[in-house]
C-alpha cells in the first residue's frame, strides 16, 4: 500500500473513532487574551511560527480550521508535525490518525476554563492503578511484584509548600520542595512557563531527553521515547493551564513513531482510543475518552515476553480520576 492510499484509509479510520468534539464557550476573559495573541501572531513573519498559529484553538479562526475536510485538516496536521523532526530515519513521522487524534484534544483541552491558581494554592491529582516492579531473589531470578498507583497528590502552585502524597491512607511530605519546579518535578507555574508553540516545546523536552537518553548516556531509551514519555508523566501526573496542555499535545504529534489504538481500556474500566508509541518491546499508550478527548490514563502493553511478562500482559496501568487546584494541601476535589 503505497503513503498516499494508507493516509486516507487512516483518515477514514480517524473519521469513525473520532467523533466531533463539542467545545464549551470560553469566558470572555480568555477571549480576550486569546484575540490579544492571534492578532501579534498574525504580525509575525509566516513559516512555523504561522501553522502554529493556524492550529491553536480557542479563536473563531481556530474553530473554523477544526471544522473543515478530514484530507485537508490531516494534510495541513502532517506537514505541521513533520517541520523540524529529528529522529532516527527508519523510524515513521507520526501516523495521520494520532496527529488528528491529538489536534482533537488539544482543542477540547484549550477550551477548558483556565483554573485559578493562587501562588499559595495546590494542584490536585487523584490517580488508580498500578505498575510492576522487578527484584531479584536469592536465587538469581527476578521477581514481579505489582504496585499499587491509588494515590493522591497535592503539590505547591510556586513550588514553595513541600508536595503532600496520600497513599492507602498514609500521607507523606516529600522532603524537599519542588522550588521552581522542572520536567520531572513540575509545578503549576512552572508549567505555565513552558512554551505554548509546540515546536519550541518539544525542543526543549528533546534537549533534556537528548542529555539524559542521547548517545553516550548508555541509555536504551532514546531521545524521542524519553520525549513521548516525558510528555505523558506531565498530562497524566500533574495539573497545567489549558493552553500547556494543548501544546503538549500538539508536542507530541511532532514525535516520530507515534499511531492510534482503536480500543484501549484504562485501569478503572473505562474504554476510549488510544495514541501510542513502540520501544523496546512493549507499547506505551494515553487512552482518551471518545466524547470529550479528555485524557483518560496510560497504560504499558507488552508485545513480546521478557522479565516483566508474557506478551499482552499490561504491566503498567493508570487511570486518572481527578485534576485541578485547591486551597490547602488535603483538600479534595469532589
Amino acid at each position: 500500500m503505497n503513503r498516499e492510499r494508507q493516509e486516507r484509509v487512516e483518515i477514514e479510520e480517524a473519521s469513525e473513532v473520532l467523533p466531533a468534539v463539542s467545545f464549551p464557550e470560553l469566558d470572555p476573559e480568555r477571549v480576550r487574551v486569546r484575540r490579544h495573541h492571534l492578532l501579534n501572531e498574525i504580525g509575525r513573519p509566516s513559516g512555523r511560527r504561522g501553522v502554529t498559529a493556524v492550529l491553536r484553538p480557542g479563536r473563531p479562526m481556530a474553530v473554523a480550521w477544526a471544522t473543515f475536510t478530514a484530507a485537508g485538516a490531516t494534510a495541513a496536521a502532517l506537514t505541521f508535525g513533520l517541520s523540524g523532526a529529528q529522529s532516527r530515519p527508519d523510524v515513521p513521522p507520526a501516523s495521520a490518525a494520532s496527529v488528528r487524534l491529538l489536534e482533537k484534544a488539544a482543542l477540547a483541552a484549550d477550551a477548558r476554563p483556565l483554573p485559578k491558581a493562587p501562588p499559595q494554592g495546590y494542584t490536585y491529582v487523584r490517580t488508580i492503578g498500578h505498575s510492576t516492579a522487578l527484584s531479584e531473589n536469592q536465587d538469581g531470578r527476578m521477581d514481579r511484584e505489582r504496585t499499587s498507583q491509588n494515590l493522591e497528590q497535592w503539590t505547591s502552585v510556586d513550588g514553595s509548600g513541600r508536595t503532600l502524597e496520600r497513599k492507602g491512607g498514609e500521607d507523606t511530605l516529600i522532603p524537599e520542595s519542588p522550588g521552581k519546579g522542572s520536567l520531572n518535578a513540575p509545578t503549576f507555574e512552572f508549567l505555565a512557563g513552558l512554551p505554548t508553540d509546540s515546536r519550541a516545546l518539544l525542543d526543549m523536552i528533546r534537549e533534556d531527553a537528548e542529555r539524559n537518553h542521547g548517545s553516550g548516556s548508555g541509555s536504551t531509551t532514546g531521545p524521542d521515547q524519553q520525549a513521548f514519555v516525558t510528555i505523558g508523566d506531565l498530562l497524566r501526573g500533574s495539573a497545567a493551564p489549558p493552553d500547556t496542555v494543548a501544546a503538549l499535545y500538539r508536542a507530541a504529534a511532532l514525535i516520530p513513531g507515534v499511531f492510534t489504538v482503536p480500543e484501549a481500556v484504562d485501569a478503572a474500566g473505562r474504554t476510549g482510543v488510544a495514541v501510542a508509541r513502540n520501544h523496546d518491546g512493549e507499547r506505551t499508550e494515553w487512552i482518551f475518552d471518545r466524547s470529550t478527548m479528555r485524557l483518560l490514563g496510560e497504560r504499558t502493553v507488552l508485545l513480546e515476553d521478557n522479565a516483566w511478562g508474557e506478551a499482552g500482559d499490561t504491566v503498567t496501568s493508570i487511570a486518572v480520576m481527578k485534576t485541578g487546584v485547591v486551597d490547602k494541601a488535603g483538600h479534595t476535589l469532589q
